[in-house]
């Protein structure tokens, strides 16, 4: 367990510190808003889709590790996949994250993010880009708050 711990602080500092695809993404097919106001994380996430595939996908914002963390893997995770397999990757996500049984084996480096159902409170942070992703597909058009 202290293997899967040191792994979760490595991943969550390097990505917080150097989060991948950090940028506003020009032609997106569609972006969303997030915002948790308990904590004050906030993220905007665009999304380019090719047909029903995720083309490219980005975000900027400001929050604290694990939601800069969550939100940078989860743009290295979900390029390339289709609308559904995006939304299959969701579901799993956030079932791991709010301790409902998912296996962590089957999220790969995301797996890291298992112990946040530890934390009542961090599953908002680790989710807020995952919701609002699902909300940029969706073409929803309100900011996605985790209230």
């Amino acid at each position: 367990m202290s293997n899967l711990r040191d792994l979760y602080q490595e991943l969550v500092l390097d990505h917080s510190k150097a989060p991948r695809n950090f940028h506003a993404l020009e032609n997106a097919s569609g972006d969303a808003q997030g915002f948790n106001p308990l904590c004050g994380d906030q993220v905007h996430v665009w999304v380019q889709l090719e047909g029903d595939q995720v083309k490219d996908v980005s975000f900027t914002g400001n929050g604290c590790a694990i939601s800069k963390a969550s939100a940078s893997m989860m743009t290295q995770a979900v390029k390339g996949k289709s609308k559904a397999e995006t939304q299959a990757l969701f579901t799993a996500f956030h079932r791991l994250v709010t301790g409902a049984g998912e296996d962590p084996e089957a999220l790969g480096k995301l797996a890291v993010f298992a112990g946040v159902s530890e934390f009542p409170v961090r599953v908002k942070c680790a989710s807020l880009a995952w919701h609002t992703l699902k909300a940029a597909l969706d073409g929803a058009n309100a900011p996605v708050s985790t209230e």
